[in-house]
Formats: structure tokens, sequence, C-alpha cells
């Protein structure tokens, strides 16, 4: 058998870092939402993917993809905003065998509320403590990591759907 690759000092603390950044920049995101909103990162990680989407709408099956969340995962969190009207379902007319959809106008007002308070706490965690030359870094080295991952994630596509969005309610696009 093959001994590993043990990670030397420098790796060892480089992913310790990334660890816990991984951990608890959802968490710190998460934690603001609930705050402000009363709903998770997660929930307004698929509100924002129906309020970049043309008509506001996507089938629930690319809401999945683009929101890394499993199909049950997005009908439970399409329910709960099904439930507060921030979000309507209905068959797809082009093919019944899928399901659309949309964030409503009561849906789309609780983003315009919410993303201010959402983009300044993405800002004062990951942008403010960086130089822009270490978030042009990163935003690199995710795609590299990413690319290890899943060399087809969509994410990694310059015209991906939240690629290059202003986080401006007045352009009509919360990130």
């Amino acid at each position: 058998m093959q001994e590993p690759r043990w990670l030397d000092t420098d790796e060892r603390r480089t992913w310790l870092a990334l660890v816990s950044v991984l951990v608890r920049l959802p968490a710190a995101l998460d934690a603001q939402l609930r705050r402000d909103a009363g709903i998770s990162h997660f929930e307004y990680q698929v509100m924002a993917g129906l309020s970049g989407a043309p008509d506001r709408t996507l089938r629930i099956s690319d809401l999945a993809l683009l929101s890394e969340g499993s199909l049950p995962r997005i009908s439970q969190v399409i329910s709960r905003l099904e439930k507060r009207g921030w979000v309507s379902r209905a068959p797809d007319p082009s093919d019944g065998r899928y399901t659309l959809a949309t964030l409503t106008e009561d849906g789309w007002a609780t983003m315009v509320r919410t993303a201010p308070g959402h983009v300044a706490e993405v800002r004062r965690l990951v942008f403010d403590p960086l130089t822009k030359t270490q978030s042009r870094q990163l935003r690199d080295i995710g795609q590299r990591i990413m690319r290890a991952i899943d060399p087809d994630d969509p994410c990694l596509d310059d015209d991906h759907p939240l690629a290059g969005r202003s986080a401006t309610p007045a352009q009509e696009t919360p990130a």
C-alpha cells in the first residue's frame, strides 16, 4: 500500500483556513438573513435564482441545479416560500412533466428589501478584507477547485444566470 501524501505544515494551515471559511461563512450569512428577513441562506439563494430568471420563473429541476439543492429539498423550500406568498408553482405549459416556480410580486418585494443587507454582509465578510487582486485570486482559486470537483459545473460559465449580475434593486437584480 502506498503511503498517503500527507499535508505539509503550510498546506495544513491553508486547509484549516479553507474549512473554517466553508463552515463559518454559510452560518454567518444564514444568521444575517434569518435576523433581517426570516429566511435561510438557501431560501434566499432559491429566490435569487428566480429573481434573475426570465419572467422570474424556472423549472424546479433547473432551480435545483442552479441552487445546488436536491429536488426534494427544493420542493420543501418552494412549499415554505409558497405559504408566505413569495413563490407560486404551476405545471409547465410547454411540458406538463415539469413544474415551474415563479417569484411573486411579494417575493420580489422581499428580495428588494433583503438584498441590500445581504450584499452588505457579503461585502463585509468576503470582499472588504481583500484587495482587488486578492478578490480576483479568490475567484480564480474557487474556479480551479470547482473544475477539479466538477468540470461541467454551470457556475464556471461566464454566462451563468447569477454571474455578472449587479445587486441593486433599481436594476431589478437582487444578488
